[in-house]
């Protein structure tokens, strides 16, 4: 079967990976000139296989006022006179529930689990691509006490789901990371969870793009999709412009300008854009490095080893404005300064804004659209890199009639 994918950021490098293995004739599509340009490029790092809990969850109401008038809250809202955002924060808002929370947990881990697997898997059968894969595990620290209790009742219902995680009061985080010491008196607790992982996106996109072209897949890069050539229900090519792509079926991973492309066709789907931001710095020499990947819960900033650096990333500002805010800039500077000053200088580290693509209840949005064989891998939101592989290899299922690894009935347009 001839499939174009159209993104090649980790969902549309993965799903190609998964398409290409499974024999079919594979064209990846992308308006940059190579792999994970936007999102991808250099995002928090994190394989978080196990906290995959949504950004709408029920403590969100409370942070409310503060996320509106604190200018420096993890999280921000940008009004805009866009109709379709105040439609995506009004069905956020209605997703902020306990049922809803847990309903969407239970779907991400499932999705996560299988990601972890494929990756195992990855890591045996590709060992050649370089990637800066670490099994560091992951410490999630707590700076006051009702989060910290918050955060054991998420911890003890991910048990029942499978996951295993611990509770460590403060001297125990301070034992398990000693990098922690600038933090040491702000922190109450934290949760560990041993079977997280840190990488490179870019670099493992840049990977799963070789191995498709050793498959025989190909990628058309600087190429802008202009349209669609329609058959009655079905799409028969890709128009780009570099000309047209013949296609027996189309997947469309392209991140939050999914709808400028769908719009065409009839539908849109409700994603919207949540920007982030990254400082990655070299290690100062003849430091001790930091170990383990690190979250800083209450400023929603994550910390990652990434292959003789230590990458600092956070914010969820929800924004139609894709360039960077400087204060933003200014302000994740300052605080991986303070955190970790003594590792590495954040002054001069390397700045990256991108816009995740994420859905009201942080479901990603997998499998069939409202056209025939136009399918859907989107708003994966700041999971992206956990949940690629899975979402990659439920597309591939799907074109081959193969049955699901998991159930995707929480993933469809209509769930």
């Amino acid at each position: 079967m001839r499939v174009v994918v159209i993104g090649a950021g980790i969902a549309g490098t993965s799903t190609a990976y998964y398409l290409a293995r499974d024999g079919h004739e594979v064209t990846v599509v992308d308006r940059h000139g190579a792999a994970a340009q936007e999102t991808s490029f250099a995002n928090g790092a994190q394989l978080s296989y196990s906290y995959v809990a949504p950004f709408a969850g029920p403590d969100v109401p409370a942070k409310l006022p503060f996320w509106l008038l604190n200018p420096s809250a993890p999280a921000r809202f940008s009004p805009s006179a866009d109709p379709a955002q105040w439609r995506w924060v009004l069905s956020f808002l209605m997703a902020c529930t306990r049922e809803a929370s847990d309903r969407t947990t239970r779907d991400l881990l499932s999705l996560s689990f299988l990601s972890r697997s494929l990756m195992a898997a990855f890591l045996a059968e590709e060992p050649d691509v370089a990637f800066d894969h670490a099994p560091t595990g992951k410490l999630i620290v707590h700076s006051d006490a009702a989060g910290f209790e918050s955060a054991k009742r998420q911890m003890d219902y991910q048990a029942s789901l499978g996951c295993e995680q611990e509770a460590l009061d403060r001297a125990a985080c301070l034992t398990l990371e000693p990098a922690l010491a600038a933090l040491g008196e702000r922190i109450v607790g934290g949760i560990f969870t041993r079977s997280e992982a840190t990488a490179d996106c870019r670099k493992l996109c840049e990977g799963l793009a070789a191995a498709v072209l050793r498959q025989g897949g190909r990628f058309r890069y600087n190429a802008d999709v202009t349209g669609f050539v329609r058959q009655g229900e079905r799409i028969t090519a890709v128009r780009t412009s570099q000309g047209e792509i013949p296609a027996d079926a189309v997947v469309v991973a392209a991140g939050t300008d999914i709808n400028a492309l769908l719009r065409p066709l009839g539908f849109t789907l409700p994603i919207h854009a949540l920007k982030g931001y990254s400082v990655t710095a070299p290690m100062r020499p003849g430091v001790t490095p930091l170990k383990i990947s690190v979250t800083d819960f209450a400023n929603k900033i994550v910390y990652a080893p990434l292959g003789g650096t230590i990458r600092a990333a956070g914010f969820a500002d929800i924004s139609a404005d894709p360039e960077p805010s400087p204060s933003r800039v200014r302000q994740l500077r300052r605080q991986a300064m303070d955190g970790f000053g003594a590792l590495a200088d954040f002054s001069g580290a390397e700045v990256w804004c991108g816009r995740r693509p994420a859905t009201p209840t942080g479901r990603p949005l997998l499998g069939r659209s409202p056209v025939a064989n136009l399918h859907l891998c989107a708003g994966l939101g700041g999971l992206g890199f956990t949940l690629g592989f899975g979402a990659g290899r439920l597309i591939a299922d799907l074109l081959v009639e193969r049955p699901a690894a998991i159930p995707m009935d929480g993933f469809r347009l209509a769930a």
